[in-house]
């Protein structure tokens, strides 16, 4: 059986570069996971095997990143119990939009968490905060993570306040 408990799946090889923020931010939490290139279209049959195997293979949490008609999501959460995070991915002239409805807009019963359109990172945030309900050296390394954002906002805050002020000029 796999370590890895998060797979990214991806609708093509040319999503990876953006995919990359998702699996880069899983190996920050020391999440293991595994990336797999599969068509909701193409190789339908492959997708709906790998969703039905992947609760026995240890996987907890699937990420599905895929752009134009963007089904993938849809087509994996049909075909398991698991949880399924929706990456829409700005690859068409509609510039993501139409992934975002394809995959935000799924039917009752068959639910997709969806992030926003090339939100990658966002949706292994969303996995790992799901993993950290069972985990508690993941939660408590995610608290780390909201303290080290807190403290870059302040940081940020400080340097914007350390400008020379804007006189009126009416």
């Amino acid at each position: 059986m796999s370590k890895a408990r998060v797979v990214v799946v991806m609708g093509s090889d040319s999503d990876l570069p953006l995919m990359q923020a998702a699996l880069d931010t899983l190996g920050k939490f020391g999440v293991a996971y595994q990336a797999e290139v599969m068509s909701a279209h193409r190789s339908p049959k492959v997708v709906a095997e790998f969703a039905e195997s992947a609760a026995g293979r240890g996987i907890r949490v699937i990420i599905a990143g895929a752009g134009g008609a963007a089904h993938l999501a849809g087509v994996v959460a049909a075909h398991t119990v698991l949880p399924v995070i929706g990456v829409p991915i700005d690859s068409s002239p509609l510039e993501g939009v139409d992934a975002l409805y394809a995959t935000v807009q799924m039917p009752p019963g068959v639910p997709v968490a969806t992030v926003g359109i090339n939100s990658s990172s966002n949706a292994a945030l969303l996995a790992v905060q799901i993993l950290a309900t069972a985990d508690d050296g993941l939660r408590a390394r995610l608290a780390d993570h909201k303290v080290q954002l807190a403290e870059q906002t302040a940081e940020k805050s400080k340097r914007l306040r350390g400008r020379p002020a804007q006189e009126d000029t009416e």
